[in-house]
């Protein structure tokens, strides 16, 4: 290391360690936060399940605007702009909020955080109208990849749930070079078509009811015209001990009135059941990600007690990570949307997940 660089590193070493006290002195209860140490689960467990709940911070400030790739992307920055730097995914049917509370906890600890609308979501927008509106998993991280390059990351934290947990499992996969380390609820969650064409046990197809329903054309127009009810409805069933008020919700609704938000949510989903194509330039893609390739980056996966979406088990995919790797289960009625419901538990993972 050049004697620049070892003054690059004292820097921003100290920069994090009083962003650390800044948040201990704010009475975050983050608790131990930047611990860099492993940790018992027995320890992890009893730290979670303490989690103060959301609501800490409303808004977002005023939201930033770049050309990348296919898309013109909407997104929300916080911390210093020399920090580490630390990517947050939403999923499906939520939005950039779900890290209102979870943003302002790593930034205060010195890190650059990028909290992007997906495609289909909120200020998110395609530069050409002739672009094809495809909702395929491989299709939403090369948006992140562009979206990357467009902002000059080489390389960051990425971490997700939803749909953003598995455009975090994608990225790790297929460009680990890009990837430092992941944050991913709900574990391992790469598919293909053919994955999807095999029959479940008939409990866990009665979870995805949705999905069969955004097979047909009616799903497609009930989805439209009830969106705002449809999505809180899917809140209440994937968290049903999340007591979100109307107004945490309604800050949220507004990202699905995205003009192409349907169009990208039905063929997601339809293309999973292969019912619907994908674009031949991603097949390449799409064939790497049918082998259930490996992760390799240090990874922490998270799993709420109360989670009501379809999941998989922990144990289905623990040996999927062959870096450094931990599980944590988070109790305490927290449900799908985990960085909103325990924010200062997903903070924790992701500085935890950085020093491994």
């Amino acid at each position: 290391m050049s004697a620049l660089n070892k003054s690059q590193e004292i820097k921003y070493n100290r920069r994090r360690f009083l962003g650390i006290a800044a948040i201990s002195v704010a009475g975050a209860k983050v608790g131990m936060i930047a611990s860099a140490s492993a940790q018992s689960k027995k320890t992890n467990s009893a730290a979670h399940a303490n989690s103060t709940k959301s609501g800490t911070n409303a808004l977002f400030g005023p939201l930033r605007q770049i050309d990348a790739g296919l898309l013109n992307v909407g997104y929300a920055e916080a911390g210093p702009a020399n920090g580490r730097p630390i990517i947050l995914l939403h999923g499906w049917p939520y939005d950039i909020h779900s890290y209102v509370d979870v943003a302002p906890l790593l930034a205060s600890a010195g890190y650059r955080v990028i909290v992007p609308y997906l495609r289909g979501y909120g200020t998110t927008r395609f530069l050409s109208a002739e672009t094809f509106r495809n909702g395929q998993p491989s299709v939403v991280a090369v948006d992140i990849t562009a979206l990357m390059d467009a902002l000059k990351i080489d390389k960051a934290v990425i971490a997700g749930f939803d749909w953003g947990a598995r455009t975090a499992n994608i990225i790790a996969a297929l460009w680990p070079e890009r990837c430092k380390a992941m944050v991913s609820v709900s574990g391992y969650l790469i598919g293909s078509q053919e994955s999807g064409k095999m029959p479940l046990p008939p409990n866990a197809e009665l979870q995805w009811w949705y999905q069969f329903y955004f097979a047909t054309e009616r799903g497609r127009i009930g989805y439209d015209e009830n969106r705002h009810d449809f999505a809180k409805l899917i809140w209440k069933q994937a968290s049903p001990k999340w007591s979100f008020d109307d107004a945490t919700f309604e800050r949220s609704a507004q990202a699905f009135n995205n003009p192409d938000h349907v169009d990208i949510a039905i063929h997601n989903y339809r293309w999973r059941l292969a019912l619907a194509q994908g674009e031949a330039k991603y097949d390449d893609l799409e064939k790497r990600l049918a082998e259930s390739p490996m992760i390799t980056v240090p990874t922490i996966t998270m799993e709420g007690d109360a989670n009501g979406a379809p999941h998989p088990e922990p144990d289905s995919y623990a040996k999927k990570f062959s870096g450094k790797y931990e599980h944590r289960d988070i109790r305490g009625g927290v449900g799908h949307n985990l960085p909103q419901e325990a924010p200062e538990a997903f903070a924790k993972a992701v500085v935890d997940v950085d020093h491994y």
